[in-house]
């Protein structure tokens, strides 16, 4: 069962990255079929099969014999790795649906936000609503006059706090720096998180609720603290994508957070 799971996910992860090439072009996802980037020939079905397609060509299209990204099977394996880890924690339940949808969106958010620096409204604002929805139905129990509310509850609050706590740190980190501090902003630097991160965290509060969503905010800083460095004196830049780490801590979160709060809060 593993082993159909993690094929299943390689197979997710080939149309996470028509998304991911597509979404930013504002181009559609389910059509047209899939073109080399490079000389635009459609690929052929045999073609596009997870991992074994670019090892048979060898990383190169079969026409053109430009060579193909490596974000194309990373995406398949990262995809298929986090479909299996899933598996092994929630079985074929429920929860494994929702948080495999969650996670597929995360990966989309990462490398699209890497490359291009936003992070699409499609996933981000879509995922709210989603989350919201996935949420509500975990509440309807076996009787028709009884539903439990906390789960909306919880996924409300875990939007709101999650897009709440980035706006307002956005704001008092851009009144001190920008305004009081008088920092002159750097080409593409306008203020220190886009609007994109708020709608990203409210997703991500979304689906986890409202514990979660903190615990990632506090998260993301200690996993982007060593690319921002590494990116300055590269670069001499202080621009960088915070999409990827708010992914990872979330994703932390979701498999970790309990015993994370328990640790902090010295809890037995």
């Amino acid at each position: 069962m593993k082993i159909l799971v993690f094929i299943f996910g390689a197979i997710v992860g080939s149309f996470l990255n028509v998304c991911i090439h597509r979404m930013p072009r504002g181009e559609s996802v389910v059509w047209p079929r899939s073109r080399c980037p490079k000389c635009q020939k459609k690929i052929p079905g045999y073609d596009n099969i997870p991992f074994l397609s670019f090892i048979l060509l060898r990383g190169k299209c079969r026409f053109c014999k430009e060579k193909i990204s490596l974000r194309y099977p990373l995406v398949e394996l990262i995809t298929a790795v986090m479909f299996l880890l899933l598996f092994i924690r929630y079985g074929l339940s429920y929860e494994y649906f929702i948080f495999t949808l969650f996670a597929a969106s995360l990966i989309i958010v990462t490398f699209v936000d890497i490359k291009h620096y936003i992070i699409p409204d499609e996933i981000s604002i879509g995922g709210i609503i989603l989350g919201l929805i996935l949420n509500s139905i975990l509440g309807i129990n076996t009787s028709p006059l009884s539903y439990n509310f906390s789960f909306f509850l919880n996924s409300l609050q875990g939007a709101v706090a999650g897009g709440g706590i980035v706006y307002l740190t956005r704001t008092f980190f851009d009144l001190v720096y920008f305004k009081l501090l008088k920092k002159p902003a750097v080409e593409g630097e306008t203020t220190s998180m886009g609007d994109g991160d708020i709608k990203l965290m409210a997703m991500i509060g979304a689906f986890l609720g409202w514990k979660a969503a903190i615990l990632t905010f506090f998260i993301a800083p200690f996993l982007g603290i060593i690319a921002g460095v590494i990116n300055f004196l590269a670069r001499r830049s202080r621009v960088i994508p915070y999409g990827p780490f708010l992914s990872l801590a979330s994703l932390i979160s979701l498999f970790w957070s309990h015993k994370i709060i328990r640790f902090l809060f010295l809890l037995p």
